[in-house]
């Protein structure tokens, strides 16, 4: 089997709230995503999808996503997708970096491998270890009882595990965070992400304040070292998500010990291949996982159940099904929410299909 070509299309992805925002007063309303079509000379198509949170968030962009694709798809035509470690190796010698560029490629392989093989994801990616993942719901940076009423709408729908903006004005932050822990039950889970928004001294100010309330504290800093500091001076337990890029970065965090659990984005480290990598690693040394992504619609969120289903219950704090945010489907069969939890397809690859009219005509062709 051979990649004969690659189609790339451009969607956008209205938000049912309007309007999803975070730290450093960044916001976004329209999500631009980009969906690949890989195509083999044996019929079989598969589907990624990146979709990073606007340009500000990590290092990527939606623009470099599309660019980045017309700089490796030509040196990727002729490979066999189903052997990935090659398809891997092939794109990180033609660009180097931008792993986030190379993710939604190596999705669509995994989904042909997967369709070939004619089992679903998550048994190629070691095996279902849950039969539905426990979803969390991220509350948009407001005022503190906005984002309080947001979730008590949440917990409604089923969802027992909340993921707060912050990263703004200390006080404000603190208020935040003890309006929403105080509506929650006991066992809900409650995070409260800065996004990088505080520096040092508003983090120390911040966990100090709230030390007696049930709440993980996320990527507080910008760099590694300042969360690392921040970490230091805390009891809560502690997420590291930015700055867990790859695998290197990761192996120093768990010998530093600056982290309980990570944010596990699909895109970020570049597919499922290289996210199957970290997750083994975590499992095995004992850290929790988010598994997730930048965002995204139904291909994002399919890759993401295939994972979180495939990882033992006891490592997975949460997953996300980031398709119910936005107010369009792009495929048939993806993951839906049930009472604040999603479940991956039994169907062979992703178990998923493209809406043709929802994509529209692909923006670039690459190879037949």
């Amino acid at each position: 089997m051979k990649i004969t070509g690659i189609s790339v299309h451009q969607v956008g992805m209205p938000l049912k709230e309007g309007r999803y925002s975070w730290s450093n007063d960044n916001f976004i309303e329209v999500f631009d995503a980009t969906v690949v079509s890989v195509r083999t000379d044996e019929g079989i198509v598969g589907h990624g999808e990146c979709t990073p949170l606007g340009s500000a968030y990590l290092p990527a962009y939606a623009q470099g996503v599309r660019t980045g694709l017309t700089e490796i798809g030509p040196k990727v035509i002729g490979l066999d997708p189903r052997d990935l470690d090659v398809l891997n190796r092939r794109m990180d010698a033609a660009l180097r970096g931008h792993a986030y560029v190379k993710a939604a490629i190596d999705v669509a392989c995994w989904d042909i491998l997967g369709q070939a093989a004619g089992q679903p994801l998550w048994r190629l990616l070691g095996g279902r270890q849950q039969d539905a993942v426990r979803l969390y719901r991220a509350i948009s940076q407001e005022e503190p009882a906005a984002m309080a009423a947001k979730i008590a709408g949440y917990k409604a729908e089923g969802y027992t595990k909340f993921q707060l903006k912050v990263g703004g004005d200390p006080d404000m932050d603190i208020r935040r965070i003890r309006e929403c822990r105080a509506i929650l039950d006991p066992g809900d889970l409650l995070v409260a992400d800065a996004n990088t928004g505080w520096t040092m001294h508003e983090a120390a100010r911040v966990v100090g304040a709230v030390r007696d309330v049930d709440v993980y504290i996320e990527q507080p800093c910008p760099s590694f070292e300042e969360c690392l500091s921040v970490r230091r001076r805390t009891s809560l337990p502690f997420v590291l998500d930015e700055v867990i890029d790859g695998m290197r970065t990761l192996l120093r965090g768990i010998e530093l010990d600056a982290f309980d659990a990570i944010n596990l984005k699909v895109s970020k480290v570049g597919g499922l291949s290289k996210a199957r990598r970290l997750r083994d690693v975590c499992v095995e040394t004992g850290v929790a996982m988010t598994i997730e992504d930048t965002w995204g619609g139904d291909f994002v969120t399919a890759a993401i159940a295939h994972l979180a289903q495939a990882t033992p219950e006891e490592f997975v704090l949460s997953a996300t099904d980031f398709n119910s945010y936005g107010t369009k489907d792009i495929a048939v069969g993806a993951p839906r929410r049930v009472a604040g939890r999603m479940a991956a397809s039994d169907i062979p690859g992703l178990g998923c299909q493209p809406i043709a009219a929802a994509l529209g005509p692909p923006v670039h062709v690459i190879g037949a």
